[in-house]
């Protein structure tokens, strides 16, 4: 009778643990499943205005989801092709477009009804965001209706907009001519611009610029900008308008002001050099020297270095054949500018003032006037 006893007491004590236990899964189960469902309806995008073309969307989920529910059913409202990519979580998505969204567009993501990873239901759900404007101009340089302007390597047309342009196609078109050589900062919201042939004195130019995001079509540029300015007639009138007289009279009339060694000689009135030897004229050259306001240093210098491929960190440019012939090196004898593309600086500016107050030769003579002046050579300008 007692062992009877003893085995209804055990089974009964077993039962009770059994049933509590199993009462305690269920209430576990049920009571996941209660949170899961009361915050599964939490969805959010991380960043929803302002969104650029090519910009990834991130969708945060409060738990983990069910992720072959989204795989093939999401869509947006207009629609994309996207790309969808849910983190090892399953917590978050991100959605990428194919190609780009459309610039100032308003947009919808829409969710289908999906399960979280207990295989609860989730509602289905609309999220929208609205995608930025292309990037604007904020500044033109020379400004609409500027007359008077000169235009060349360290003068160039300066565009700058209000954010980077990286996800952008810009489109210049200056007329007359068409075509345009430009560099732009890494960040690509400021762009440097010249006419692809040589800058035309007394003409007037008319500058349009447009957009469109990368690789979408051209018949979706946007306008930007359209302005115009009129470049300086810069032909002298003092002097003969045929720069091979002019240089034939110097070789003619200019006098040897040292008679011992070598010596450089540059007239800003005739905007000529010449060369000179033991008190010999060896040659002579055309060249462009500063302009109002930028003016070439009047007096005797000397030439304090050399480098025969110096670069500019203020322009942004290499000057072939570099002689500096101020002591602090902020102003030399050098070839055309050149910018770190290739583009060169054309010639038809020789002859007349027009750079930061360095003496600029063109191709050819920088490279004979570097090769025979030494460090040390005088150069008297006047």
């Amino acid at each position: 009778m007692q062992q009877k006893s003893n085995f209804f007491l055990i089974f009964t004590k077993t039962f009770l643990l059994s049933l509590a236990l199993a009462s305690l899964a269920l209430i576990i189960f049920y009571g996941w499943q209660f949170y899961q469902k009361s915050y599964a309806e939490n969805v959010t995008l991380k960043k929803a205005k302002n969104i650029e073309v090519k910009e990834a969307l991130e969708v945060n989920f409060s738990v983990p989801v069910w992720n072959k529910d989204y795989a093939t059913k999401i869509k947006t409202v207009p629609e994309e092709k996207i790309k969808l990519d849910f983190d090892g979580a399953k917590r978050k998505l991100i959605i990428t477009p194919e190609k780009f969204w459309q610039s100032g567009t308003d947009y919808a993501i829409v969710l289908p009804e999906g399960r979280t990873a207990m295989l609860t239901k989730i509602a289905g759900k609309k999220l929208t965001f609205s995608v930025a404007n292309f990037p604007q101009v904020t500044k033109v340089f020379p400004t609409d209706g500027t007359k008077g302007v000169i235009i060349g390597a360290e003068d160039p047309i300066i565009i700058d907009f209000d954010k980077s342009t990286k996800d952008y196609y810009v489109d210049f078109q200056l007329n007359p001519d068409g075509g345009v050589e430009y560099q732009n900062n890494p960040e690509k919201t400021e762009f440097k611009i010249l006419p692809r042939s040589k800058v035309e004195d007394g003409v007037q130019y008319s500058l349009k610029i447009s957009i469109k995001a990368a690789g979408d079509s051209d018949e979706h540029y946007q306008a930007l900008y359209a302005g115009s300015f009129e470049t300086l007639k810069t032909t002298p009138v003092a002097w003969e308008k045929d720069f091979a007289i002019r240089l034939d009279q110097a070789r003619k009339y200019t006098k040897a002001k040292i008679t011992t060694g070598k010596y450089i000689d540059v007239n800003l009135t005739t905007q000529i050099m010449t060369t000179f030897e033991n008190g010999t004229l060896l040659d002579a050259y055309l060249v462009s020297s500063g302009k109002r306001g930028m003016g070439t240093p009047i007096g005797t210098h000397q030439i304090y270095n050399k480098s025969p491929r110096a670069y500019s960190k203020a322009y942004g440019l290499y000057m072939p054949n570099w002689m500096a012939f101020l002591a602090d090196g902020k102003m030399g004898i050098h070839e055309l500018p050149e910018w770190p593309g290739g583009y060169k600086e054309g010639a038809n500016h020789l002859g007349t003032p027009v750079s930061h107050g360095c003496i600029r030769l063109g191709v050819g003579p920088a490279k004979i006037v570097y090769d025979w002046a030494e460090i040390g050579t005088p150069l008297i300008v006047y």
